[in-house]
């Protein structure tokens, strides 16, 4: 169906729900127009504070981010929610769990909620979820939440592509060692350990205290990732959480890192755009049968997998 992109920034400009879905859906997408919405919306970003929130399944991050939600909106801010989906081929990104513990902000025109499958994209993740924080930025959103499901690989790719990366915790699911093993004690900006009314919170926090210890050293006036204890179902210590996302956010400015962290995510978007084109190339190639030539070649011993490498970028240049 035609689309004006112009008519849709508008309105998405002017907090229309439905031009915001519509700009996203392209994304998701990968439509043609997807080029000429990112050309329009790139004078219109970069106000918007982006929050990557994760966790292992089961910590409260729903609910946590709804009342992360909650809190913001008490000072006025327009948020938006951005719950990512990396591996499910049955949802759609219609995650109804996250839908149903948020509803209490479904009737906030300040407040949009969005599931977001990224599965069969190429580049995955980090082609589609930039982009569509993009739209919500352009839109005017002054905090985005990107919630991710699940701890692993994407959930790292993500919370890295965040401005300030928060890792939820909870105690006696052995997240610790898990979140060790799935790398997020190097990306976290902010720990948090959820249900702390439980037993074994007090050791959860020691446990992590403990781990981010044993990271690299820290010279004097760096970051130290503090531990909020929250428990999000009763809104306690949420204050205290956004208040450590404050504070993060004022030291990455002072020091000048804000800058450098969004120059950074840029460049691997960038980056991820021009590899996902040269897959495109290559998979046209072989129509023409080259790729499949030096593939038997490199088999035959007749050449190294360097040369034919080399040999494929030149034919991807200048053929």
């Amino acid at each position: 169906m035609p689309q004006d992109v112009p008519g849709l920034v508008a309105r998405a400009r002017e907090g229309g729900s439905r031009a915001v879905a519509r700009l996203i859906s392209l994304v998701e997408g990968a439509s043609p127009l997807l080029r000429e919405v990112m050309a329009a919306l790139a004078p219109l970003t970069g106000n918007a504070y982006v929050i990557g929130l994760t966790g292992s399944p089961g910590v409260g991050k729903s609910t946590c981010t709804s009342a992360l939600v909650s809190a913001y909106r008490a000072t006025g801010r327009r948020v938006a929610v951005l719950a990512v989906d990396p591996s499910s081929p049955f949802s759609g990104g219609a995650l109804l769990g996250d839908r149903v513990r948020m509803s209490e902000h479904a009737s906030d025109p300040g407040v949009y909620i969005r599931s977001m499958a990224t599965r069969g994209h190429l580049g995955g993740l980090a082609w589609a979820a930039p982009q569509a924080v993009r739209v919500l930025d352009a839109a005017g959103f002054d905090v985005i939440v990107v919630e991710t499901v699940g701890v692993g690989q994407s959930e790292v790719e993500i919370a890295s592509q965040a401005d300030t990366s928060v890792v939820l915790l909870a105690p006696g699911m052995g997240d610790g060692i898990q979140a060790a093993k799935a790398g997020i004690l190097e990306i976290g900006d902010v720990y948090v350990v959820n249900k702390a009314d439980r037993d074994g919170a007090d050791a959860t926090a020691r446990e992590l205290n403990h781990m981010l210890g044993l990271g690299e050293a820290r010279a004097p006036g760096d970051w130290r990732p503090p531990i909020v204890r929250t428990v999000a179902a009763r809104a306690q210590g949420i204050d205290e959480l956004v208040a450590a996302v404050e504070k993060h956010r004022a030291w990455m400015a002072e020091h000048g890192v804000l800058t450098a962290r969004r120059a950074r995510r840029a460049a691997h978007e960038v980056e991820t755009i021009a590899v996902t084109a040269l897959r495109e190339r290559i998979g046209d190639l072989h129509g023409d049968r080259r790729l499949e030539s030096l593939a038997v070649e490199v088999a035959a011993g007749a050449l190294d997998p360097y040369t034919a490498a080399d040999k494929l970028i030149a034919g991807l240049t200048h053929g």
